[in-house]
């Protein structure tokens, strides 16, 4: 393509191209105007690739002071990030969910872990050395309505 184009350049008769008339006469100006453009469609990136998965749409699903109703989920998690507290119930992927009906309350807290357990070792290598420093885990509690106080007596037989 570019051979070409040098070609027909180069074949022009320049010669008799005089100062009143320019190189692009009405003859040349078709092709060294034009241009040509791309025959494939440039390849942009994308965000969600089709190989990547769905996110799992983890969180705080019912956030503090809500009503909730029994088995409502509260937080969907990958670790316990968030700890079941009053009837609270957690699943085996650490989901929890209300054990009963009421509001939800979300309490920090203040742990005082036992730092000879192994699991405790495991967890927090980073606060072994400073056992001074409070460690705060979150809890979800679920606070049910009073029952009302109207009772009927029955009569014994």
């Amino acid at each position: 393509m570019a051979i070409n184009l040098v070609k027909k350049f180069l074949s022009l008769n320049i010669s008799g191209v005089t100062s009143g008339s320019s190189l692009l006469s009405s003859n040349t100006v078709g092709w060294l105007t034009s241009a040509r453009n791309a025959s494939k469609k440039s390849g942009g990136s994308s965000r969600n690739k089709p190989g990547r998965p769905r996110g799992k749409r983890r969180g705080i699903k019912k956030r503090d002071g809500l009503y909730v109703t029994q088995g409502t989920i509260l937080v969907r998690q990958l670790g316990l990030d968030f700890y079941p507290g009053l009837n609270v119930g957690i699943g085996r992927d650490k989901t929890l969910f209300a054990r009963e009906h009421g509001r939800v309350v979300m309490t920090t807290e203040k742990v005082n872990p036992n730092w000879d357990h192994r699991f405790i070792k495991l967890f927090y290598v980073d606060h072994e050395m400073h056992e001074d420093v409070p460690v705060y885990k979150t809890y979800f509690h679920i606070l049910t309505d009073p029952q009302n106080m109207t009772f009927k007596l029955v009569d014994q037989v």
